[in-house]
């Protein structure tokens, strides 16, 4: 296959290299990715200035852009590739639950299934990033077999892959996200007290079995079946009484 690769670590980053590592022993990879990190940068597109593409090696090339910019331009006219599949990362870090809708890692690979391609973002779920080897060995092994994942047209994978040791790793899991509580306080600048960080992520608030947190918890690696369509079908009709009040 003819794998487009990209992530929001930026190019330089250990985990897409690991990925590059190990999926080009089987596969064809271009890597059209962020030229510094761009983590948390969403779906968010460049539209108020041009982007250039810079060729950092053979089938390397670097853009200052997010993910979604990285990817869009790659498979709309600025390489001239047929592609197969996309896969984003291996992202430094867990994107669970409540994580995906920030995840420049995520949205990379739905920038994928938006142009028309199957598309999978994997993630090394934990902040010490001690086992990207780990995470080269599973990516290998499940994009080697992706051929054979019957999917509609509109689903991406969110793998996320324990930070331990290949031996420990019981298994595979399907999953779905959990939840996680509200994020920690702004953060005041300790040397300016106008400036302000963002803050911490919330705890695991639902991780119960299924869950793609009770999953990397007990050393699986999870995978997470995510559709594009926000929709709340449920509550259509509850809208719909609600606004038929209006007139």
């Amino acid at each position: 296959m003819k794998i487009l690769v990209s992530n929001d670590d930026g190019y330089q980053a250990k985990g897409i290299q690991t990925l590059v590592k190990y999926l080009s022993q089987d596969h064809k990879v271009i890597v059209v990715a962020p030229s510094e990190n761009k983590s948390a940068a969403s779906s968010s597109l460049t539209l108020n200035r041009a982007l250039k593409p810079v060729k950092i090696s053979e089938n390397t090339y670097s853009i200052d852009a997010t993910p979604s910019d990285c990817v869009h331009l790659a498979l709309c006219g600025f390489l001239k590739d047929d592609f197969d599949l996309v896969v984003t990362g291996i992202n430094f870090g867990p994107n669970l639950g409540d994580d995906v809708i920030y995840s420049g890692t995520v949205a990379g690979a739905i920038e994928g299934r938006f142009l028309g391609l199957p598309s999978v973002a994997i993630s090394l779920a934990s902040w010490q990033g001690e086992n990207f080897e780990t995470a080269g060995i599973i990516a290998k092994q499940l994009i080697g077999h992706i051929s054979h994942a019957q999917l509609s047209h509109d689903t991406v994978l969110n793998v996320n892959i324990p930070d331990v040791a290949i031996e420990s790793i019981k298994g595979f899991q399907t999953t779905r996200l959990g939840k996680r509580h509200i994020s920690e306080p702004s953060i005041q600048d300790k040397d300016d007290a106008s400036l302000y960080w963002i803050g911490e992520n919330g705890k695991e608030a639902d991780n119960g079995v299924g869950t793609d947190f009770h999953a990397i918890d007990n050393n699986y690696v999870s995978v997470t079946p995510l559709q594009i369509d926000l929709t709340k079908y449920n509550e259509i009709d509850t809208v719909s009484d609600w606004l038929s009040e209006l007139g």
